[in-house]
């Protein structure tokens, strides 16, 4: 069975980290480019980090979002099938439940974070950040 599972989301602190994973089963994530999203509640789907797969032209370049640049970190480590989001400094506008999805073509589109291309989503983690 092909899918996707998010995990280590949880309650958090402001200024706490969490480290979110992307696990996949039934395939291989190496090929894909992997995006994050998150949806709050009463809001629409928010566009958070983008990886490219590792032999994308230009290497495996990566995106985020405005608001978490210099605080998320996304990265993949393709021997264990896993793609991670890494949260630093976390804020309560941070909170919400995150997905992850995968891209067949590899590459993050200039428009990856409407989430148009990506086939295959998680059913999500949720992260809360409150005091």
């Amino acid at each position: 069975q092909v899918q996707l599972v998010e995990s280590g989301g949880g309650l958090v602190q402001p200024g706490g980290s969490l480290r979110l994973s992307c696990a996949a089963s039934g395939f291989s994530l190496d090929s894909y480019a992997i995006g994050w999203w998150r949806q709050a509640p009463g809001k629409e789907r928010e566009g958070v980090s983008c990886i490219n797969n590792p032999w994308s032209v230009g290497g495996q370049a990566s995106y985020y979002t405005d608001s978490v640049k210099g605080r998320f970190t996304i990265s993949r480590d393709n021997s264990q099938n896993t793609v991670y989001l890494q949260m630093d400094n976390l804020s309560p506008e941070d909170t919400g439940i995150y997905y992850c999805a995968t891209d067949q073509t590899g590459y993050c589109s200039h428009q990856w974070y409407n989430g148009w291309g990506f086939g295959t989503w998680g059913r999500g983690t949720q992260v809360t950040v409150t005091a």
